[in-house]
Parts: structure tokens; sequence; C-alpha cells
């Protein structure tokens, strides 16, 4: 392979002690080489120990399939070897071997204790900052493949690789505050990637927010422990809007038959507006349209419907979608111009949430995303969505939650319905 590696991977490769175990993370910004530098670690290890048996996994095996797995497919393909001569690929068993017996087992972490009975030489984890830190422990106790006669200077290896967490979780704790000498923290900023486009980061530091930008380009952790979703918000993003018969009215949705909670907006081309929410209870599609309808009878622009992609199928309630309902209603009143801007899946919370963040306020000082007073539920959900703690994922109410404080059930619903909207049309640009 005709390799030109940068620091922060030469460092991730090689290991600086003597321990019989070596766990290592590389964290870094978008198209830092994280995926690269785990996936040819994997690749060496493999044709180096004859017989090793690895295991690749991420907290869902699309990650696996879709990021790592092409990449150690890539290396292959650089080295030269060739599918059914050097290697074979199971897809039934997601398993790929090499000629000398050496095994790589792709997995996901959804189900960690179907993994227990494995004895590997070496795990490589996919996006750590996902994965629970009782997944990490228990990959702890599968490092105890039989070493083999030959293999040299042999060391077991735990190494992932992440963006950082939003907030100081296991990983900030296990790295850095109660690191042990055979833990190493591997921080790769994307300005040190010789190979990325020109002015790359420049423009991302004008499209994200600073945080944003601290976190996913320079790879640094979070300061501090904020716990909040949405950041930066403050007064400069609450005013007085005003809605306008004949510019295009966006209705962007989040269903649910408790709370069904739409937001309805303005928009250019560098700024969002949401003039306006319907959060219903107990309420239909067709109820919510109704209730459109009554509040903006004469609108003269278009309609523009925005929201979750799963609003395009059908349910054992209906014959019909929540958008076609939407539609046909829509119509049946008199509204002729009716557009969708739907995206054909949900993207990943995380990209909602950094591109709601952008618009709030850039790196830059920029605030492109304004909420009119009257949208109590989303403010709401601006004020108390946060994280859990420990970790990236959302801290939600549970049914009995709501079932005790009924006010809780709007928390999730309404933030859900905005970020499809900034999502769509102000889309956080990335390179994996």
């Amino acid at each position: 392979m005709n390799y030109k590696l940068l620091k922060s991977q030469k460092k991730f490769l090689e290991i600086p002690h003597n321990y019989s175990l070596d766990v290592c993370i590389y964290q870094g910004g978008f198209g830092s080489g994280k995926t690269f530098a785990g996936s040819l670690l994997g690749v060496l290890l493999c044709l180096k120990y004859p017989k090793i048996i690895g295991l690749v996994g991420a907290q869902t095996y699309a990650l696996v399939r879709d990021t790592t797995l092409t990449s150690y497919f890539e290396h292959l393909s650089n080295i030269g070897f060739k599918e059914g001569r050097e290697f074979s690929f199971n897809k039934s068993e997601k398993i790929l071997e090499f000629k000398n017996g050496s095994r790589v087992l792709f997995r996901h972490f959804d189900e960690p204790n179907k993994l227990k009975s494995l004895n590997l030489g070496f795990a490589e984890i996919e996006e750590m900052s996902d994965v629970p830190e009782e997944t990490f422990k228990m990959l702890l106790g599968r490092m105890r493949q039989t070493v083999q006669a030959g293999w040299k200077d042999f060391t077991y290896r735990i190494f992932g690789h992440t963006n950082p967490e939003n907030r100081r979780g296991w990983i900030y704790n296990t790295f850095v505050k109660s690191k042990k000498p055979n833990y190493r923290l591997i921080i790769a900023p994307s300005t040190e990637n010789i190979h990325l486009p020109k002015d790359f980061c420049k423009d991302l530091k004008r499209a994200y927010d600073e945080k944003y930008y601290k976190m996913n380009v320079l790879g640094e952790f979070e300061e501090g422990d904020n716990a909040l979703v949405v950041r930066d918000f403050t007064e400069e993003n609450i005013r007085k809007l005003n809605y306008n018969e004949g510019l295009d009215l966006h209705i962007t949705c989040d269903f649910n038959v408790d709370p069904m909670c739409w937001l309805i907006a303005h928009k250019d081309d560098s700024k969002v507006y949401f003039i306006d929410e319907l959060a219903l209870e107990n309420a239909t599609t067709s109820s919510a349209c109704d209730e459109f309808i009554r509040r903006y009878p004469c609108h003269k622009g278009r309609i523009v419907i925005n929201g979750d992609a799963s609003g395009d199928n059908r349910s054992c309630q209906s014959e019909y979608t929540n958008y076609v309902i939407m539609r046909n209603r829509l119509c049946a009143y008199g509204y002729r111009n009716v557009k969708f801007d739907i995206r054909t899946f949900n993207p990943p919370i995380r990209n909602r949430i950094a591109a709601f963040n952008a618009m709030v306020k850039n790196s830059e000082g920029e605030r492109r995303l304004f909420v009119d007073p009257q949208c109590e539920k989303l403010l709401y959900n601006i004020e108390n969505l946060k994280y859990l703690e420990g970790c990236s994922r959302l801290d939600l109410p549970s049914y009995y939650q709501i079932k005790n404080l009924p006010g809780t059930k709007f928390l999730g619903h309404p933030f859900d319905a905005a970020s499809y909207l900034v999502e769509y049309y102000f889309p956080i640009v990335s390179v994996f």
C-alpha cells in the first residue's frame, strides 16, 4: 500500500508501551481519517497474526456496513487482494476471512449479550460515543484468544474511532479523567488532513455553530458539561414575526396522535422564521389540517410541506399515508399549489441537532433562526430538551413521567418537527 499517513494515524497504529492490552480511541473531526485508520489497523493485524479473530462493531449494523466494512474492502483492493483468492466474505454470517485463517466478525452492539461467548484478539468500535460503557467493558473481557505460535510481540487491542461526545461522559472519564497507562486518546483535527479539499475547514467554520465546530472539526471535547441540546439560543432569536399570505408557507410535521406537533414557517435563502405552531392532543392528521385551514383560510402563496419521512408510510388505521391525507384535505379546501419537500428517510438526530444549532448561531456569530413567542411548545423544547447523562442520546420522558406530568408529552416532538425543516434546507456538510 502506498499510503501517506497523517501524524495522528501513525500514533494510532503504533503502540508506545509494553502492556499486554492496548486500548486506543481515535477522536477526530469530519474528514480526519478515523474510519480509514481503524480499518487499516484491522487489516494489518489480520495479515501479521494468522488465525487472529477480530470483531468490528457499532451500535447498529447499518453503520458497520456502510462505513467500516466498505473501508476494509477499499484497503484490500489497494493491496491488490481479490475476493475468492486472498480473502472471502460471507454475507449471511457477516464474516471476512483471509487465506491465512484470520477472521473478522462484523456485528452490531444492540444485543451485547450475544457477544459474550467470543474469544477475540482485537475489537474495533465504530462511533464509540454511541456505544454504552457496559458494552465496552464487556468487550474488554473478550480479549482472550489463545496466542498462536509465531505471533511475535503480540498485544491484544481494542480500538475505536468517534466524533467527540455531546457531553463529557464515559469516554472522557475513561481516557482523560481516570486514564490508565495502556489507554490512549488521540485527538485528530480535520485541519491536520492535507488531503481534504482547499478551504474545506474554513467552509465548515462558516456553516457550524462555534461549539459544533470545536467538537466536529477540531475534535475537542465539549467545554464544561452543557446538557442542553440547543445551544446559544437567546432573546435575539425570539421576535414577533409577521405572516405574509403571498409567501411560501411551510408546514413541517411530526406525526403522533397525542400530541400532533406541526410548525408553521416562512423561510428565505438563508433564514428560517417559525411563526406559529400546532400542538394538538388526541388529534388526527385530518383534524390538524382543519385547524391549519381555520388559521390560514386565505393564503395565496404555495403551501410547502416538510417533516417526518415516515409520514409517507401507510398505517393499519388508514389506507392513505399522512401526507396523502394532508394533500387531499388541503386541496379539497381550495389550496391549489401544494408542494412536498420531504426526505426519503430521516437523517440521524445528531445531523438535525447540528443543523438547528448552526442556524441558531454559527461560529461567526450569525443568527439565522427566529421563533415567534406564540410558538410556546417549541420554545419549551429549546429551553428544556437535554442529553442523557454521559451519552449522546436525548433525555425524553417515559410513559410514567408523561402520566404523572402530562405537560412533558410535548418534549421532543415540536423540536423534531422544526428540525426536519431546518436540516432539509440547511444541512450540515460533512465528510466520512
